[in-house]
């Protein structure tokens, strides 16, 4: 049975992290002092990536802050179950785009309504059950799909929980994954790798 993905723990982290998301992608914060080569590239990289897709009807599922949202095209629908997180996106996104609060399963949608579903960072948080529930429901709503998810190193484990710490000091357990780019798109069914990079993988399937 369909339901929330996180339980209260996570998402108590994701509402007290939102002041503080885009630092990870930034470079800022607690992030400032990481040694992470070639990350500055990767970000402009996926941006550009993400200016490019055409303008059609697009669901952003898990969309945060809105740091790579506000690049999409189109009519945009940004998903996102904190309500710290869209406050922050609803300032970057301007009509006909727009923030709805509400889960990942199952998405609040009709069949078919979306040209294109697009999440970033979501589904290396997904455990077995909730991955495959996720599919499908991603491919009910949406024509394409694209994922941009953490690209497995030799420094991560492809799996497990990751103790997170934030500005405030306190420190959270979440589980995350990091990819292959070609075990990805097999996982999606046979998708297409439009990105491999040391630190992001991008997957159209």
């Amino acid at each position: 049975m369909m339901g929330s993905l996180y339980d209260e723990a996570t998402r108590g982290y994701y509402a007290q992290r939102a002041a503080e998301y885009d630092d990870w992608w930034l470079g800022t914060g607690l992030f400032a002092q990481r040694d992470r080569p070639g990350w500055n590239e990767e970000v402009a990289t996926l941006v550009a990536m993400v200016s490019r897709i055409p303008p059609v009807e697009v669901l952003d599922v898990a969309c945060g802050t809105g740091f790579l949202t506000r690049h999409l095209r189109g009519e945009v629908v940004a998903l996102d179950q904190s309500t710290e997180m869209l406050a922050i996106a609803a300032e970057r996104l301007h009509p006909p785009s727009r923030v709805v609060c509400g889960e990942a399963l199952p998405l609040p949608f009709l069949d078919g309504q979306f040209d294109l579903l697009f999440t970033s960072h979501l589904y290396g948080h997904l455990q077995a059950g909730e991955r495959e529930q996720f599919l499908a429901e991603a491919r009910r709503v949406a024509a394409d799909l694209l994922i941009v998810e953490s690209a497995l190193r030799n420094d991560v484990a492809p799996e497990g929980w990751e103790e997170r710490t934030l500005n405030d000091g306190s420190r959270h357990r979440i589980y995350k994954r990091h990819f292959r780019a070609e075990e990805l798109a097999q996982e999606l069914g046979g998708g297409t790798v439009l990105f491999d990079g040391r630190w992001f993988v991008v997957v159209a399937a």
